[in-house]
């Protein structure tokens, strides 16, 4: 009989994280409450476990598995020629209720180390299927374990296993220990993207809609300055500006287009007001500024945006002290390499001097990104 332990109530939570590293370790198979559903884990380099695990799936009608990695970097090592598109949506979905499949021929690297009974579990019609499970016991247990998992879940029935009473009578006596998280927070299986180029489609929708998948597709670009009173503002709005133009819709619809602007600062404050010399400068060029108030630039801002442009090379250097691996997502926003200087206290010509350095580059990077 399978052993279930209450997590909420066990003396010392991390024992029964320790007891599933070590299970999983010797081949075992155990079942996990996740955001989404109870699924069951093998250890992905563990033949015995995977085994076990395809013997379970083949008694569930060949329900779907994925490999579940640590985070957006560690997909990269499984599918080494992924896209620009494929490494934004990963950043974004996870951790969380998707699943990402991507073609065979983009994989390389750490998937061929994997074994065939692997390959096979994770690789259905071509295309390897990747997770990051936001539930903290499995990431828990992902940070001890030196190898990924491999997930099996009820995708296809309506009677998803959503408690851990249900997941005993879904999976029986095939897991060594059932862990028990509560009721699952959606109670639905994860919704599934493929990811071909620069192209995806919803698989299967579900606890996010296709319409969020379209959201979380889009190029975000994020303007940074110190404040975000002043510089990195009208940054932002002279290029949502230009963007419409260039796309020829209303700044409502660039989302729709794939298109997010953003802009913060490092030393911000959150809900401070636009200075009103900017206001005044981008008030004449059609441009209301009035309702902007300002952010610090977050790790999970910086995380999501895949164009990051700083108005000086200090604020670049600032940003990749803390994020060494966003290097290639954040640069200066002028041109030839130099700093747009803060107009502070310098009074209205200096403003005006700054807006027109900001616009002139902006048209430059316009012309960079849309190359005919």
């Amino acid at each position: 009989m399978s052993k279930v332990v209450e997590l909420k109530t066990a003396d010392e939570p991390r024992d029964v994280i320790h007891e599933a590293v070590q299970l999983l370790s010797e081949g075992g198979l155990v079942c996990f409450p996740t955001e989404t559903i109870y699924v069951v884990a093998c250890d992905a380099l563990n033949e015995a476990g995977l085994q076990r695990l395809a013997a379970l799936r083949q008694q569930l009608s060949d329900e779907k598995c994925s490999l579940a990695v640590r985070d957006a970097d560690a997909a990269v090592d499984f599918v080494p020629q992924m896209s620009e598109l494929g490494q934004r949506l990963c950043r974004r979905c996870w951790p969380g209720p998707v699943t990402l499949s991507f073609d065979q021929s983009a994989t390389g690297g750490a998937f061929e180390a994997l074994s065939s009974n692997c390959q096979a579990a994770v690789m259905q019609e071509g295309k390897l299927r990747l997770s990051v499970p936001a539930a903290e016991v499995v990431q828990a247990v992902m940070r001890l374990m030196p190898n990924p998992l491999v997930l099996l879940g009820i995708q296809r029935s309506a009677d998803v296993p959503k408690t851990v009473g249900e997941a005993a009578m879904t999976y029986g006596d095939a897991v060594d220990l059932l862990i028990d998280g509560g009721a699952c927070r959606y109670g639905e299986p994860a919704t599934e993207v493929h990811v071909s180029g620069e192209n995806w489609d919803v698989v299967f929708e579900s606890t996010v809609t296709e319409r969020t998948v379209r959201r979380l597709a889009s190029h975000v670009y994020l303007f940074v300055c110190t404040g975000n009173t002043c510089r990195s503002p009208m940054a932002e709005a002279l290029f949502r500006k230009m963007l419409t133009e260039r796309l020829e819709c209303t700044e409502d619809e660039l989302s729709d287009r794939g298109h997010i602007v953003a802009s913060a600062g490092i030393a911000a404050s959150m809900g401070g007001r636009p200075s009103p010399e900017s206001v005044e400068i981008l008030q004449a060029k059609g441009i209301d500024l009035h309702q902007h108030a300002s952010q610090p630039l977050t790790g999970n801002l910086l995380q999501a945006a895949d164009h990051v442009y700083t108005m000086t090379n200090g604020h670049r250097e600032s940003i990749l002290y803390e994020a060494p691996l966003a290097e290639e997502r954040v640069s200066v926003l002028s041109r030839d390499g130099g700093d747009i200087s803060d107009p502070i206290g310098c009074g209205m010509d200096q403003y005006v001097e700054c807006a027109d350095q900001i616009e002139r580059n902006l048209k430059a990077l316009i012309a960079e990104l849309f190359e005919d």
